[in-house]
């Protein structure tokens, strides 16, 4: 049994404990001192513990930890505004016991006193709902105590996809439990502030190309789908689909992908084969996997029926696929390349609007191009995720970063 389990499954015993015994009580004074025991020993090979608690799945820093699959407690923490929990070094028996107390009042429906909160110390644990990181410390202040918000970053994702890319790369296994966990942390982030803002990645290095394009094509996949009214099944699906929609990519050489110049025709050869090789990869790790396969698989497919993979009969594509494909082509447009420079967000909109009915389905294109110029678009550093423009997206499209 790993730390993180031992650690989590003593904070639950913990916390069954305290609906049996008074404070003070031996029986609940030794599993709390057991349970810091296993903090204590868990925090000896880090200085901060990261812990998130998403659609009933346990995220320690951003791994799924498989383990805790079935644990109830991470739903019902989350039930209660505890989606994330970070831990430090400084954090004493005393901050622990707090934190465990205010959980389970929060448990039973029992509001922290106000006075309390009021005076509460600045301690070594933090928690929250998650939110998206706007570069503000995460020190808890009088004003933020009540709900203890941690901001949070989509670094996180990030650093989850590129490990999610570098695991099928080695192994050749789709890591299913982390993309769908990115998946549903990502329609978190999507509604952490206002419904009319769009969080989307800005490159910083080109060899982020993959991981911020499948991120931000995820994000939009979902934002159009919601804008049209599918459901929350649906939701999850296109968001998957959009995440995995390059995952070939894995399988194409490095010097091919960042090259800066055009590709010569063996290298196109080879680019144009990450949609089967995508395909692939996804039905191998389940089959059940379907649509996001298809939409590998087709993503690069226009209505009329150029592109690439070329179909052997004429046939009408998966309308996830034809949803997917105007979300790749408007983040693909909208971001630095080896070879051009960005397009401003209004004229990757005018192409769309321009080719529809032609590469583009206006059925999902034209209510594209209407939400994009209707919300706001915030465009994150990988590194550092801090709002770089934050105005409607047609309106100035150009996403300067701030210095």
């Amino acid at each position: 049994m790993s730390s993180p389990v031992k650690f989590l499954t003593s904070l639950g015993q913990v916390m069954a404990t305290m609906g049996l015994y008074n404070p003070g009580h031996p029986a609940r004074e030794r599993v709390l001192d057991e349970s810091f025991q296993e903090l204590q020993d868990l925090l000896a090979d880090t200085e901060r513990l990261k812990f998130s608690f998403i659609g009933g799945d346990v995220v320690h820093e951003r791994r799924v930890v498989r383990e805790l699959k079935d644990w109830d407690w991470a739903t019902r923490l989350a039930g209660v505004g505890i989606e994330r929990l970070e831990i430090d070094t400084t954090v004493t028996r005393e901050d622990y016991e707090q934190f465990l107390h205010d959980t389970f009042q929060r448990s039973r429906g029992e509001a922290m006193d106000t006075a309390e909160v009021r005076h509460m110390r600045a301690t070594g644990i933090r928690y929250g709902t998650l939110a998206l990181d706007t570069g503000e410390s995460l020190e808890a202040t009088e004003a933020t105590l009540a709900t203890a918000t941690i901001a949070y970053s989509l670094r996180d994702d990030v650093e989850a996809i590129q490990w999610m890319h570098n695991h099928v790369q080695s192994t050749g296994e789709l890591p299913l439990l982390e993309a769908e966990t990115v998946v549903r942390s990502l329609a978190i982030a999507m509604h952490s502030q206002s419904e009319i803002i769009l969080p989307l990645l800005q490159l910083k290095e080109f060899d982020q190309y993959t991981t911020t394009h499948s991120t931000n094509v995820s994000v939009l996949a979902m934002a159009i789908g919601e804008y049209l009214g599918f459901s929350g099944r649906e939701l999850r699906v296109l968001g998957v689909s959009g995440l995995l929609h390059d995952l070939g990519k894995v399988k194409i050489p490095r010097e091919i992908l960042i090259k800066p110049g055009g590709f010569t025709d063996e290298e196109f050869t080879i680019m144009k084969a990450h949609p089967k090789e995508g395909a692939k990869l996804i039905l191998d790790r389940d089959v059940r996997l379907e649509v996001p396969a298809v939409v590998a698989y087709e993503h690069h497919i226009m209505l009329n029926g150029g592109g690439y993979p070329a179909f052997h009969f004429v046939r009408d594509t998966h309308y996830a696929s034809r949803l997917v494909h105007v979300c790749d082509v408007y983040d693909a447009l909208c971001t630095h390349r080896p070879y051009r420079d960005a397009w401003t967000s209004e004229k990757a909109l005018s192409y769309l609007e321009e080719k529809s009915g032609t590469d583009f389905d206006p059925v999902f294109s034209l209510p594209f191009i209407k939400m994009m110029r209707a919300r706001q678009v915030q465009r994150l550093s990988v590194e550092n995720p801090e709002v770089t423009e934050s105005g409607a997206a047609g309106q100035d499209g150009g996403w300067v970063e701030k210095k």
